[in-house]
């Protein structure tokens, strides 16, 4: 495994995290907990001290999975729990709500769910325009200050977003949707938090399963699996992902004696600025990949290659904003 500190922390986390979203069961088709349990687990054993959740992942299915895994493993003090707060769910649908209040009671449901007396990492989950952004940062500010949590994170804000929280607050880790299907965040988020120097944790390396390399034209989403309404997985632009990924497979099995899967994660880890990547593996099989894409890196070459494919294969690149949940209306200046 390889490692990296948090900036501005001592947290020398791995630089794969386990994503546990899917582990959740919401959009993903339900969960087993013992088997969510027992792949936490195997994180563990590959070296993975970084497990990111967030309290809508199953409307708290996933934080207390995480707190019954870790807490049958022991050590807690060596496993780094990344959680989020800030979107509320009433009957299946979900909205912003970063308030001093929300957040309040945010923490202690998380603190209670995942079984601690800490948080490693808190991170607003979404931007609510509702809200001041200056009094979420306080709130975020005042739980660092009294110890409840160790690092504060945000995650899909902007630039601009993230220039007035740091106006009033500290802030150590940018979590965005990063990976070669999805590269909004290169207009200036990236910039932004080279120059301020924050970590990055990308969320979704394999693009919700596209860049393992193991989808097909006849590859079918039942139930309330999300990818239903990704329109990258929708005709006609389904077609032209699954070319860019056979032709991004050929390219790292020919120099690289690579798959895709192995290409694409290592693409984001080589990014100035990316910190970890989010593996949101289900199953302890699915964390067998891990290693191959671990201790290499991508030449400035492939990278050029890299990016011609894309250009030749994707008319419309898709971004990830079908993700996002309903904003509130914006708060008066």
């Amino acid at each position: 495994m390889e490692y990296a500190v948090i900036s501005g922390t001592e947290m020398n986390v791995s630089r794969i995290a386990q994503g546990t979203w899917a582990i959740g069961g919401w959009m993903w088709g339900g969960t087993n907990e013992r088997e969510s349990i027992r792949t936490i687990h195997a994180a563990l054993d590959r070296g993975i001290n970084l497990i990111d959740t967030a309290p809508v992942y199953g409307f708290g299915v996933s934080e207390e999975i995480v707190g019954k895994a870790i807490e049958e493993r022991g050590n807690r003090e060596k496993v780094f729990i990344a959680t989020k707060v800030g979107l509320e769910w009433h009957n299946g649908s979900v909205s912003r709500n970063s308030s001093r209040d929300r957040i309040r009671k945010e923490v202690q449901d998380s603190l209670r769910r995942l079984r601690t007396d800490y948080l490693d990492i808190y991170q607003v989950h979404w931007p609510d325009l509702a809200v001041p952004i200056e009094e979420t940062a306080r709130t975020m500010q005042a739980l660092y200050k009294e110890g409840l949590i160790r690092a504060i994170g945000v995650s899909n804000y902007s630039a601009e977003q993230m220039k007035r929280f740091m106006s009033v607050s500290e802030l150590h880790i940018v979590q965005s949707p990063y990976n070669l299907f999805e590269r909004q965040i290169e207009r200036d988020v990236l910039a932004y938090v080279r120059e301020r120097n924050l970590s990055v944790f990308a969320y979704g390396p394999l693009c919700r399963g596209l860049l393992t390399g193991t989808m097909r034209l006849d590859t079918k989403f039942t139930g309330d699996d999300l990818r239903q309404s990704d329109p990258k997985f929708q005709p006609p632009h389904f077609a032209q992902y699954l070319n860019a990924v056979q032709q991004l497979d050929d390219l790292a099995q020919k120099r690289y004696g690579k798959h895709v899967m192995d290409f694409a994660v290592r693409w984001v880890l080589d990014q100035p600025g990316v910190t970890s990547a989010l593996w949101g593996a289900r199953h302890p099989a699915e964390l067998e990949p891990v290693a191959g894409a671990l201790d290499w890196n991508l030449d400035a070459d492939t990278r050029a290659a890299i990016d011609q494919i894309l250009g030749q294969t994707i008319d419309n690149p898709i971004g990830p904003e079908f993700i996002a949940p309903p904003a509130r209306k914006t708060v008066a200046a």
